[in-house]
């Protein structure tokens, strides 16, 4: 857990998803942006997604050669921290769109694998351990 969210939970304040913007309203945004430059039409879900690995590539390039244990405070700080949440934008932007490409709910299908993912780690079995992988 982050040093953040031990002070957060700490505190007994529940994380507050407030900052984070609503899904419907990017892909609006994203839907109009194609639209006013006709670029729906290059708009398949293999060349989207290629799009996406691409973003997240330049994301994890920031990263790469960071030492572990130093990335977190790098990144509190400008140039990278300013750099990471441009890539980091771009990649919820391209994923959104991929979910609007391919006629899927994002956020539906978020609640829904976390909701599995609450059954298969309860928090009695799994506390401080990594979880295994089948």
């Amino acid at each position: 857990m982050s040093p953040r969210r031990a002070r957060t939970r700490a505190a007994g304040v529940a994380w507050n998803a407030a900052g984070v913007a609503d899904l419907s309203e990017l892909r609006g945004l994203m839907r109009r942006f194609s639209d006013e430059r006709d670029w729906g039409q290059f708009h398949d879900p293999k060349s989207v997604l290629l799009a996406l690995v691409g973003e997240v590539g330049e994301l994890a390039e920031l990263f790469q050669w960071l030492p572990a244990d130093d990335a977190r405070r790098l990144a509190e700080s400008d140039p990278l921290r300013t750099r990471a949440g441009e890539e980091m934008a771009d990649v919820l932007l391209y994923l959104v769109l991929l979910a609007d490409v391919l006629d899927i709910d994002l956020a539906d299908a978020a609640r829904r694998k976390l909701a599995d993912a609450e059954r298969r780690f309860p928090p009695a079995s799994v506390t401080g351990q990594a979880p295994e992988r089948p």
